[in-house]
């Protein structure tokens, strides 16, 4: 039976606030087998405005009348090459891996409560960390969501595989633009130097492996997380915890001026794919934004572990992450060591 999925970016969610009531074959679900380990085959890769006058271009041609007026990507289903099959291949996992938030200490960590999409109206370090992503594809200029993230060269936004490419072809003119608000660019705009995605996303769009990353420009002589923090990153970590997501919704009911956040248990998809989910009514342009574990609402700090990444049509009230394997872990460790020039 085919089953149709559309990607996050052009979603448009309906979910209340309610928490997914697991099954009962799903709550006494034993973990999932872990592969042996192996090495992650190496990202793809493409490199984007790496030079100071391709920087300067796409600085330029990003006025805020384009950003205002930038869409959410066409509706990618099965028919046009999202493949999502009982069948589909899993993420590998190896040894659990993490790194803290930057600035993290004194971290007090609470519970999630259950939101099913909600505007972020707390303050901490989530507001300037996430922000909007704007690329032009196929001759037209969209968005998307993405986190800035600890690492090694303080130059790393997580976001989902299809907001750095899609039908065949990587997105140009791409930006990150953390602490959006309503048009205001308060930490400024970020260029990518590189693009990076995984190895099952670059040549069959495999929804289990959605996930990218860019590297992006220092600006005013100053690297991303040393002016916006940012969030921890874990790979191979257990299941079904309870989790938060953000990101900025551009389709009604929203319009992409806000950061909108979900929260709660997240929960295995039991229908095609080995991706986790949760309830949230975020809406297209949304794809990308992080979903954290160990998320402190005070601090606003918490250790990334997903991205937005795509909705069934026949199931509008959940949306879904790809879990965070090998495979993603080998994305983030070639961004952190790239130079970001």
């Amino acid at each position: 039976m085919r089953r149709e999925v559309a990607l996050l970016s052009i979603l448009t969610l309906t979910a209340g606030g309610a928490l997914f009531p697991a099954s009962p074959a799903l709550a006494h679900q034993k973990p999932e087998r872990q592969t042996p380990e192996r090495q992650a085959p190496e990202p793809a890769q493409r490199a984007a405005a790496d030079s100071a006058g391709e920087r300067d271009a796409v600085l330029q041609f990003w006025t805020p009348r384009k950003m205002a007026t930038a869409r959410p990507l066409d509706v990618p289903t099965a028919k046009k090459g999202v493949r999502l099959t009982a069948s589909s291949s899993r993420p590998s996992t190896g040894a659990a891996w993490s790194t803290p938030p930057t600035a993290a200490a004194g971290v007090r960590l609470k519970r999630a409560p259950n939101s099913g999409g909600s505007p972020w109206t707390g303050a901490g370090a989530v507001v300037k960390t996430t922000g909007r992503v704007f690329f032009t594809t196929q001759g037209r200029n969209s968005s998307c969501s993405g986190s800035a993230v600890t690492s090694q060269n303080k130059s790393v936004v997580l976001t989902a595989g299809h907001c750095v490419k899609l039908g065949g072809a990587f997105h140009t003119n791409w930006v990150f633009v953390p602490g959006y608000d309503a048009g205001a660019r308060p930490h400024g705009t970020w260029v990518a130097t590189r693009l990076l995605t995984t190895p099952q996303w670059n040549s069959g769009e495999d929804v289990n492996f959605d996930v990218a990353a860019a590297v992006v420009a220092p600006l005013a002589g100053k690297a991303l997380t040393d002016v916006v923090g940012g969030q921890g990153v874990a790979f191979n970590q257990a299941r079904r915890r309870q989790m938060y997501g953000f990101g900025y919704p551009a389709a009604a009911p929203y319009d992409g001026s806000k950061l909108i956040y979900c929260s709660g248990r997240a929960f295995d998809d039991f229908l095609l794919s080995r991706s986790l989910g949760l309830t949230c009514n975020m809406t297209g342009g949304s794809s990308g934004g992080p979903w954290m574990l160990n998320f402190d609402e005070s601090t606003g700090l918490g250790t990334q572990n997903s991205v937005n990444s795509f909705k069934y049509n026949f199931a509008p009230n959940w949306m879904f992450g790809p879990y965070f394997g090998t495979e993603a872990q080998a994305v983030y460790q070639a961004a952190q060591g790239a130079d970001a020039l």
